[in-house]
């Protein structure tokens, strides 16, 4: 699926600044978990379900580390639920560390949507002709990670097929793999060099260089950019005003029940399904279509 990438990049850089400030800043948890199960939800429409259950193996012993960890070292709040070691384990504490797990998966999802949708080439459409070497080598270290581990995988694979990596004993292990390291970060240097000598080559950077784009703005991308805009100024009104204001320590305290607050929560909700819904109406269409076939 893939009709939510197709907008034009400044929409959808636009709309990945919009959910990330607000996934980062807020600590209201409707918010958070709104912002959670919209990037789950995203990323899980982006990848294969196997790819899906191998981040969501990794995610969710994070995600138990980081809220079982923080009431053991931090002992603030006025409702111990028992004592360890003298110190007393909190509620405040304990739901202070579930809201920085879910910030943190939340934010990690939508990190993680943003390298898929956010290809080289659209950000160096936005940003090539205003800051054309800081848009090179951000692109290059975005990339970076992603090249590293599937240069590795055929680096392992070729030492596996020669026999280089069939050794039981556990300094041989250690040892083929330094060498698939050393000769992935051989690679890199060499790729990162090449890469900056081709562009330099082309005149990327140079005053006057014209560049090719298929990117236009539609009026489509408008109505998106629009609906978005609209959508993340209601729920900055509402974080402003401290309609959605939720404090963990001393004790926890929600915000009174308010309609700005109460709109805040259901626009950032719809903000976050906003790729999910498109992703949705592309699928109906394309079912409807191949129906009348």
């Amino acid at each position: 699926m893939n009709a939510f990438a197709a907008y034009h990049p400044t929409v959808l850089l636009t709309y990945f600044l919009s959910v990330l400030v607000v996934s980062m800043f807020a600590l209201h948890p409707v918010l958070q978990a709104a912002a959670l199960l919209g990037g789950l939800v995203f990323c899980a429409l982006l990848q294969s379900r196997r790819r899906t259950a191998a981040d969501l193996a990794f995610y969710l012993p994070l995600f138990l580390l980081i809220a079982v960890t923080n009431p053991l070292f931090s002992h603030n709040g006025v409702t111990p639920l028992f004592f360890l070691n003298g110190n007393p384990v909190t509620l405040e504490a304990l739901l202070y560390g579930v809201q920085i797990a879910l910030m943190l998966v939340g934010v990690l999802f939508w990190c993680k949507c943003y390298s898929k949708v956010m290809t080289t080439d659209k950000f160096l459409y936005l940003f090539g002709r205003v800051i054309p070497k800081l848009a090179l080598v951000l692109s290059m270290a975005l990339r970076f990670l992603p090249l590293f581990l599937r240069r590795a995988r055929e680096v392992r694979r070729a030492q596996k097929t020669l026999g280089l990596l069939a050794a039981k004993s556990r300094v041989d292990r250690i040892r083929g793999e330094m060498r698939v390291f050393l000769a992935v970060i051989s690679w890199s240097l060499e790729h990162a060099m090449a890469l900056s000598s081709a562009m330099k080559a082309r005149g990327y950077g140079l005053k006057g260089r014209t560049q090719f784009s298929l990117f236009r703005f539609t009026p489509g991308d408008g109505v998106l950019l629009g609906v978005s805009l609209a959508l993340f100024g209601l729920t900055l009104a509402g974080m402003a005003t401290g309609a959605t204001r939720f404090a963990y320590y001393p004790r926890l305290t929600a915000p009174p029940a308010s309609p700005l607050g109460l709109l805040a929560l259901c626009a950032f909700a719809v903000l976050c399904a906003l790729p999910a819904i498109l992703e949705g109406k592309e699928w109906l269409t394309w079912s409807f279509c191949k129906s009348k076939i």
